[in-house]
């Protein structure tokens, strides 16, 4: 089963290549495995990438997420599943929780839709706020609960993102 998902995953990647879909969209696409087992869901999300990589937020989004990426890749074990608003010191993280809270519940029902290109312009609104985070807030604090609780928040960043693919792969 695996080398028949694996020669699909390959067969998309030469014909949406064919199709002058940049390498790195159908990549952030394939790295989402479930995108990859429904062919209609997977033509959706890869035009909505390809879309949204033409916009201006997409290059800072795609290095925002990368840097998130790798931030929690470090990580010993996985990050926290609750954001605990008592902890949020920074405006700029106080803003950016609440914008993920609300981007999670606006995102459900586009979600269940198939609408990708809805997600991510919505998605896209966030680049502000993600920049103002890293600009002015030390994630790895030195008290634990803080830092937690903003490795927490970028968890939910990161998966938000996730839903539709994988953008930190759209940085080169």
């Amino acid at each position: 089963m695996d080398d028949a998902f694996d020669f699909s995953k390959g067969r998309y990647r030469a014909m949406y290549q064919e199709q002058g879909i940049a390498t790195p969209v159908i990549l952030s696409v394939l790295a989402i495995d479930d995108a990859c087992r429904k062919p209609l869901d997977f033509d959706r999300r890869v035009k909505a990438v390809a879309d949204f990589q033409k916009r201006e937020e997409a290059a800072a989004l795609a290095a925002a997420n990368k840097r998130v990426s790798n931030i929690l890749a470090k990580l010993d074990g996985e990050p926290p599943e609750e954001i605990d608003g008592a902890l949020l010191e920074d405006e700029a993280e106080q803003t950016l929780t609440n914008l993920v809270v609300a981007s999670y519940e606006q995102s459900e029902p586009l979600l269940e839709k198939g609408d990708y290109q809805g997600v991510l312009e919505m998605l896209a609104e966030l680049r502000e706020p993600v920049d103002a985070f890293f600009d002015t807030v030390m994630v790895m604090a030195d008290d634990e609960a803080v830092r937690n609780n903003r490795l927490a928040l970028l968890a939910f960043l990161r998966d938000l993102f996730l839903n539709v693919a994988d953008i930190s792969l759209l940085q080169e």
